[in-house]
């Protein structure tokens, strides 16, 4: 999995430029490529930022509601889907804590039920297409996972309004590659 570039984008992109974070940074933000806003839709953000070369494109949005684990800084728990030269539809929860080793999630979208690899604080679809499928055609989408050392349980709810808009952005953006 190679989200995490798209989550230090992800990082970068939310210290908005008028941030004085963002301004005491400014020498380490020169240094790497910074994201480039494509747009915002309704609760969804569409930007893209260059990996070795290549465009990579990706849509998120930030969590509604976090319960089950207090504490979480609710700027670090969002909801995204990837667009890259080599893979589409990539989708992946960043929670704000890490998960114990071996842990899976589920992603609930309207009726349908997402299961969910884990590494680190981010949570990965095992099916890109089907839960880009149900996020176009949802209202909500509702993570749950084992909270930190598998203990208790974390829910985050992430609003899908404007996702298909972000979605659709995004794929004029970085478009499949050409079939041969």
């Amino acid at each position: 999995m190679r989200i995490l570039p798209v989550l230090a984008s992800l990082m970068l992109l939310s210290l908005a430029a008028w941030s004085p974070v963002a301004q005491a940074q400014g020498a380490n933000r020169a240094a790497s490529p910074r994201p480039a806003m494509i747009g915002e839709f309704q609760s969804w953000t569409a930007a893209s930022h260059q990996e070795s070369g290549h465009k990579v494109c990706y849509a998120f949005t930030r969590a509604r509601n976090m319960d089950g684990v207090p504490g979480r800084d609710a700027n670090n728990v969002m909801l995204l889907v990837t667009h890259r030269s080599n893979g589409r539809d990539q989708v992946a929860v960043r929670v704000g804590f890490s998960f114990a080793r071996g842990a899976e999630g589920r992603l609930i979208v309207a009726t349908g039920d997402f299961p969910m690899q884990t590494s680190g604080d981010t949570a990965f679809a095992r099916d890109g297409r089907a839960v880009v499928a149900a996020l176009r055609a949802g209202r909500e989408a509702l993570h749950r996972g084992p909270g930190p050392n598998g203990r208790g349980q974390a829910t985050d709810t992430f609003a899908l309004a404007g996702f298909t808009q972000a979605y659709e952005a995004i794929s004029r953006e970085c478009p499949p590659p050409a079939r041969r």
